[in-house]
């Protein structure tokens, strides 16, 4: 099943303290993310951001990201994702943060990192860069790969609401889609394009 390596997934997502998350993501790995617009592949590379990896590699296992939503899409910024499906998902996993890691590579076109409000606060979601936001490099935030294909389906996501159906970490503004999940966000912002699912494939 797409999303879903061995075990029981959905215990691993309601016991983030399991040895589940303990498991260290290969050097090198592609993550095919199927999306209401078509398909696109991320490839990770952990020597860019080792902890980011494992982070993004077991959320990836345990099916966090299936039937969740792109949330803030902001034309000629970035496209953001990371915002699970339901609010008992979202609350177990909104303050479970991990370090930081130092950036190694710059924040252009096509390249991933985690979003977070602040040092030592990352926790699942994810953005994807459309242009060239070199001046997030200062800001700490550490790209831990690229997308390697599908690109154009990245550039076609729906962005018609701008930062008001996501709004960004830092505005504190995320209440509502972290406590409604997917039955908030269909309601209030019902064009956002859906992320069907995410596999690792190595």
């Amino acid at each position: 099943m797409p999303g879903h390596v061995g075990g029981s997934p959905t215990a691993a997502l309601a016991e983030p303290s399991s040895t589940f998350w303990l498991d260290t993501a290969p050097s090198v790995y592609r993550a095919r993310v199927e999306t209401s617009r078509g398909e696109f592949v991320m490839e990770v590379r952990r020597a860019w951001a080792p902890l980011g990896a494992d982070r993004f590699y077991n959320l990836i296992r345990a099916g966090y990201y299936d039937d969740s939503r792109f949330t803030r899409i902001v034309p000629g910024y970035i496209a953001q994702f990371g915002i699970a499906r339901d609010s008992a998902i979202n609350a177990t996993w909104v303050a479970r943060s991990f370090p930081d890691d130092s950036a190694h590579h710059s924040n252009v076109r096509g390249t991933f990192a985690f979003a977070m409000t602040g040092p030592n606060a990352r926790t699942t979601q994810i953005y994807i860069n459309l242009v060239d936001n070199t001046r997030n490099d200062s800001q700490g935030f550490s790209p831990m790969g690229r997308i390697i294909e599908g690109m154009s389906v990245v550039d076609s996501l729906y962005g018609g609401y701008g930062e008001n159906s996501g709004s960004g970490m830092r505005a504190g503004k995320q209440g509502p889609l972290l406590n409604g999940g997917n039955a908030y966000i269909d309601r209030e912002f019902p064009k956002l394009d859906r992320l069907v699912w995410i596999r690792v494939e190595r």
